[in-house]
């Protein structure tokens, strides 16, 4: 048999769910896991991410459906979320990405109450047979180090989002 260790997941297995929404307590706190609050959109990386520079982009307004949203402040999610592909690109040099949002639990919405894009970004080799034959995910870069690589880029985008 073999052995992955994973220190880091303890905190996700026995961690209860989190209260509230986990967006609204990103905007009124300071952590490690968020790293822009504009005046319209916010940008936190994913606690549990499938790759290293998972991040989420989310309204500051707490809305559920995109249906609720003004054409400008759509706009400045859009923007956002552009934004975030750039920094990326700039500090992670990705081969591509995936950008999506998920609306309800069937569709694996995790936060269905908060509007959030997901953008993951992807290398060529990031999946292998690891992935397909044993159904298990590889991070290699801790939450931490990839925060404190990412978080001086957006720092320059300044607060306008």
């Amino acid at each position: 048999m073999k052995t992955m260790w994973a220190p880091w997941r303890i905190e996700y297995i026995l961690n209860n769910r989190e209260e509230g929404c986990i967006f609204c307590k990103a905007l009124d706190e300071q952590d490690d896991l968020t790293l822009f609050k504009g005046n319209d959109t916010m940008v936190v990386m994913n606690k549990f991410p499938y790759i290293n520079g998972h991040l989420l982009v989310a309204p500051v307004q707490h809305f559920s459906s995109l249906d609720q949203l003004t054409e400008k402040e759509m706009g400045k999610l859009l923007l956002t979320v552009q934004q975030s592909i750039g920094i990326l690109k700039e500090a992670m040099n990705p081969d591509g990405f995936n950008v999506g949002l998920n609306f309800g639990k069937v569709a694996g919405a995790g936060v269905e109450e908060h509007l959030h894009f997901h953008i993951v970004p992807r290398w060529f080799g990031d999946t292998n047979a690891l992935t397909v034959f044993a159904d298990v995910r590889v991070i290699p870069e801790h939450l931490k180090a990839t925060y404190y690589k990412l978080r001086p880029y957006f720092d320059r985008t300044g607060k306008t989002g």
